[in-house]
């Protein structure tokens, strides 16, 4: 297991906390990063504030090993992340990767996410984990995104931020934090995004406010209440490019984009709670529960002749769904004496998503007739257990299993001559177990070796279509992968940080994409698939003032014929030279960026691949101090030696569109202003 618990500027000591994170994904508890045994990085504050204009998770993720977050340059079709290679398959949203935010799931019961709604203003830090453990937050089989507010300002705080790039990209910002003298931490942030888009056909723009409230309610007692919200209204879609079209004018646009006027709006409002409870000092109660609901608009590129016959859902899709869920988790801790611990840690979780879909002819950008009149519904009843038994002071045994029970129904009211009525229902049920073993070897240096089964559900969006006929592809099957993983984590000199992890991952029944041509999506279910890999991060802070980072991922995924898994890079890195001289005037700080991305494969067949690139990215950044106000500035140049690449691969397009343009040289100019009252 790889990773590097930290992967942001160093601030003090390298013993310090900065390199050894608190972080409490791997085990569902607030632990070292450093000890916990697992795979699991840490991006902070600063790296979020430097890495660009706060909008896409894939300015801050490129720098964590093991997973790959491609920007498409398209706000109607959200990031592909992927860990380990899964979640690759996705031609929207984001599959294969449980993504949490503030403790709220913002992954649907079938495993389907948005990373669109998260709120990288306010964003305090992000954990990712990868590997074994992450199997224990359910229906995910690469890992686990979770994204936490950052802490309330000890008094009133009012922060105002702006940015700006090319392609009329504007981003403005409004926060406001305080800790009141009652012990009520408030935040709120409000933000909009702007941009014409680097292509034809791809302006967007989205607002969002994310709110927090938390209170200790007594010693003992904490609660927090967080409200986010997304408005992004007619997002343009200029949909992938073939190779030729790509390399003639990466900025064209689709010709079926044009003509179909292809498009998209998204509207979501969530509202959510947790509550944590210490019954002793050795009893912990977590609870949750949460509401939201989600509305989208989205014109497809389907040409009209191809939505004519009876049992086609035409090109306009219309949904509103709404979802819910409640948790509960016990955490338990014995003492054994000599400095051991036995932990137990077990919860179960209840989600549930409900939404009214419906499909429309879409002839030239204009909603036509009912094609489609459905009412989905979706959930999951999971239970977990987990432990971890120090055996000796120096060695300790961690165990669980996750029990996933997954329903899907639907309910056809669109049945006319020649479509016949496709309601139906499926389930899927699995046991994750996981067991791993960590060695303390010394002060300095953790050893270990973890194994695990995940389980993938299909998606309502995967089993929504069948090659021939009609109704829920009840053939597809969940995929099932086992995963091996072994894993050291040193601290080197007390100035360096490395982290290192072997992981061997082999998968059944992988869910891949069977078609994919005018915005329709089938899959089915491939042959073995296997997955083997090297992640490794080394930080080192030489002086006060000069830091390195460097991550390194390899994999090989593979079909059982050899060919490769399409829209993984087999090679990935991340390499930074920081310089921050306390003594500067304006605050100065500066930092060099190389970022190596490996080819991409298009398509099952391998038939072609998006070329590798190594990208050079330079920043340089101020603070000023002025009558109880704080000024930043950030100037960044991305893309400096202004290479064309693709930045994504849509995988299988059937019309061989698979190409989506990366944005050539850019620069970014950002400022702030924040002030303590």
């Amino acid at each position: 297991m790889p990773a590097l618990a930290f992967v942001g500027p160093v601030q003090a000591q390298a013993t310090g906390p900065a390199l050894d994170p608190v972080v409490i994904t791997t085990q569902r508890l607030r632990e070292s990063a450093f000890d916990s045994p697992a795979a699991i990085s840490a991006v902070t504050r600063e790296v979020i504030e430097s890495a660009g204009p706060q909008v896409n998770l894939s300015e801050v993720l490129n720098r964590v090993p093991g997973i790959v977050a491609l920007n498409r340059q398209n706000y109607a079709q959200d990031l592909q992340i992927s860990i380990r290679g899964f979640g690759t398959r996705s031609t929207f949203g984001v599959r294969g990767v449980r993504l949490i935010v503030d403790g709220i799931p913002a992954t649907m019961p079938d495993g389907q996410g948005q990373a669109s709604n998260v709120s990288l203003a306010s964003a305090g830090r992000i954990e990712v984990l990868r590997g074994p453990m992450a199997q224990l937050y359910g229906n995910s089989a690469g890992g686990v995104v979770q994204v936490f507010t950052g802490p309330d300002a000890e008094q009133p705080t009012l922060t105002l931020s702006g940015a700006a790039g090319p392609y009329e990209q504007r981003k403005f910002g409004l926060k406001y934090s305080t800790t009141t003298a009652e012990g009520d931490g408030i935040t709120l942030d409000a933000s909009r995004y702007d941009t014409d888009g680097y292509r034809e056909h791809s302006a967007a723009r989205r607002g969002q406010f994310n709110a927090r409230w938390q209170r200790e309610l007594s010693r003992d007692t904490h609660v927090s209440v967080v409200l986010n919200a997304l408005d992004q209204p007619d997002t343009q879609d200029p949909l992938g490019l073939t190779r030729a079209q790509w390399e003639a004018n990466p900025r064209s646009v689709a010709a079926p984009a044009l003509a179909q006027d292809t498009r998209k709006t998204v509207r979501q409002n969530q509202l959510g709670s947790v509550v944590e409870h210490r019954f002793s000092e050795a009893t912990l109660f977590t609870g949750r529960v949460y509401f939201g609901e989600r509305k989208l608009f989205n014109a497809l590129g389907i040409p009209p002749a191809a939505q004519a016959p009876a049992t086609h859902s035409g090109g306009i899709v219309r949904f509103e769904r709404g979802y819910s869920g409640l948790a509960a988790q016990l955490s338990h801790r014995i003492t054994l004496g000599e400095g051991r611990a036995l932990r137990i840690n077990g919860g179960v979780e209840y989600d549930r998503m409900r939404e009214n879909r419906q499909g429309h002819l879409n002839t030239g950008g204009v909603e036509g007739e009912l094609k489609r009149d459905e009412r989905n519904v979706v959930d999951n009843r999971d239970a977990y257990l987990q432990a971890s038994w120090d055996l000796h002071r120096d060695w300790t045994l961690t165990g669980g299993a996750r029990s996933i029970d997954v329903r899907f129904r639907t309910r056809d009211y669109f049945i006319a001559a020649g479509n016949p009525d496709d309601s139906g229902s499926v389930g899927f049920s699995g046991v994750n177990p996981v067991l791993g073993l960590a060695w303390h070897a010394t002060k300095t240096l953790n050893v270990y070796f973890n194994a695990g089964r995940g389980y993938e559900t299909p998606t309502f969006t995967e089993l929504a279509y069948r090659n021939v006929g009609s109704g829920l592809n009840t053939d597809l099957r969940a995929s099932s992968s086992r995963h091996l993983e072994l894993g050291a984590k040193w601290k080197v000199d007390g100035l360096q940080r490395l982290d290192a992890a072997l992981y061997d991952i082999d998968t059944k029944d992988e869910i891949v994409v069977d078609t994919n041509t005018g915005g329709r999506s089938t899959f089915r279910n491939a042959g073995p698939t296997e997955r083997r890999g090297l992640e490794l991060t080394h930080v080192v802070q030489f002086t006060d003032s000069l830091r390195s980072t460097l991550s390194l991922n390899l994999l090989r995924a593979r079909f059982a014929d050899g060919r490769r898994l399409p829209g993984t890079p087999e090679r990935s890195a991340f390499a930074e030279l920081a310089w921050a001289p306390k003594a500067a005037w304006g605050g100065f700080h500066s930092g060099i960026e190389a970022v190596h991305t490996g080819s991409l494969m298009v398509n099952d067949n391998n038939t072609d691949a998006a070329p590798a690139v190594t990208l050079l990215n330079l920043r340089a950044g101020f603070s000023q101090t002025l009558d109880g106000w704080r000024f930043t500035q950030l100037v960044r140049l991305d893309n400096a030696t202004d290479r064309r690449y693709a930045g994504s691969v849509i995988v299988n397009e059937a019309n061989g569109r698979f190409f989506e343009p990366a944005l050539p040289r850019n620069w970014l100019l950002a400022v702030t202003a924040s002030h303590a009252f």
